[in-house]
């Protein structure tokens, strides 16, 4: 049997547009704090909210965009979601108030959420359905990429050139998403359902995907740990004298994931979510505590590699059971339900760790946070994995037929 294609042009359009508005997202998101303090003079607890404030317009977006995207159809709704995110760089080149900032920090994050909620759901309707696992892989490359390259690219660009150049790179970002948007089709299944539909289901499913729930609350309980690192490892390194160490960890990490998705989508596809879920699990529990101990950058540095072989491949092999476990036509609600559960985790993780390291410090925190996904298998066994093989000799059944 012909195996059905997965690198279309469909696909690699979206995930470029993806890589592009997830670059510019998180650019922003490592030097606004900065920027409000050198410009406003602010306190960092402000500062802190000019950056943050951008998760909350994206989860904002989601929820807008998971319960429109039906009416409204992908392709429409990305052009929306990418048009509010450019226009909003252009604010960055006035001259305004630091409320106003947070305003503008906060449509765009609305706009980041409602355009990559888009991508996603295009891109899940375009992967053929018996590689929906490596597919999903290798598409949240680009959004990995983004997260390693993004800070690189922010820190790289201040110190050459001042705060405009980074805002010059976001909108030739969002400019570049928005030409090549226009090269998507996003019409792999009808475009619309009936508002008469619509209106006919319950609030809870008109906003999630009953469906996706189980495994975004997985999702939850391991993305919030994974906070630890994403808001405070650089801070941890410079505290245990390896500042040049902690300046690798993302590129480490992103590497990693790079070489190891495609294997481990493909496993998922023919073994199922439980053979890449619980070693994920174990793995990322296993790097927290190398991380919690490193007194050298070899040692530093290796926890990056097995964190990277953890979270890195259970990140994407939930996104992909969610899709997995929707009908099509839902899977852009889907895709908002389970990015909603892991926003919140990576926004709110920080507020109640930062008040957790003075009382433990950094080592303690990371070994806490070893227990908090040693415990997600048990959540991930009880949520979906019991049932995991049985739905996946059902998926081989339906393919084959």
């Amino acid at each position: 049997m012909t195996e059905e294609r997965l690198w279309t042009k469909e696909f690699i359009t979206t995930s470029i547009v993806n890589f592009a508005i997830m670059l510019s997202m998180y650019l922003l998101l490592v030097t606004m704090a900065t920027y409000a303090i050198e410009t406003y003079h602010t306190s960092t607890s402000i500062a802190g909210l000019v950056s943050s404030v951008f998760i909350i317009g994206a989860l904002i977006g989601r929820l807008y965009a998971g319960k429109q995207i039906e009416r409204i159809g992908k392709k429409k709704m990305l052009f929306i979601g990418i048009l509010i995110f450019v226009v909003m760089c252009f604010f960055y080149f006035l001259s305004v108030s630091l409320h106003v900032l947070i305003g503008i920090r906060l449509l765009q994050g609305i706009g980041a959420g409602i355009s990559t909620t888009a991508t996603g759901t295009i891109v899940s309707q375009a992967i053929p359905s018996k590689r929906k696992g490596e597919g999903i892989g290798y598409f949240s490359i680009s959004v990995v990429l983004a997260t390693a390259i993004g800070p690189l690219v922010g820190v790289g660009l201040l110190n050459i050139f001042e705060y405009s150049s980074i805002f010059v790179f976001s909108l030739l970002m969002g400019i570049i998403s928005l030409i090549l948007a226009f090269t998507i089709r996003g019409s792999t299944i009808e475009e619309t359902i009936d508002d008469e539909v619509i209106q006919q289901r319950s609030f809870l499913s008109s906003f999630f995907e009953p469906k996706a729930i189980p495994i975004a609350i997985v999702t939850l309980v391991i993305a919030f740990a994974y906070s630890g690192i994403l808001s405070f490892i650089t801070t941890y390194a410079a505290n245990i004298n390896l500042t040049k160490a902690g300046g690798f960890y993302f590129f480490v990490y992103a590497i990693v994931i790079l070489f190891t998705r495609p294997f481990t989508g493909k496993l998922m596809d023919v073994k199922g979510a439980n053979s890449v879920a619980y070693p994920s699990i174990i793995l990322f529990s296993l790097g927290m505590i190398i991380i919690s101990q490193a007194n050298s950058s070899f040692i530093f540095l290796f926890g990056a590699v097995v964190i990277g072989l953890g979270y890195g491949n259970f990140q994407s092999c939930t996104q992909a059971l969610a899709i997995k476990l929707t009908p099509i036509h839902r899977m852009g609600l889907a895709n908002s339900t389970y990015f909603i559960f892991l926003d919140l985790a990576l926004g709110l993780g920080p507020l109640i760790l930062g008040s957790l390291i003075p009382i433990v410090g950094f080592r303690g925190m990371y070994l806490l946070l070893s227990a908090v996904i040693f415990s997600g298998l048990f959540v991930y066994y009880i949520l979906h994995g019991k049932k995991d093989r049985e739905l996946t000799q059902l998926d081989i059944k339906r393919i084959s037929s």
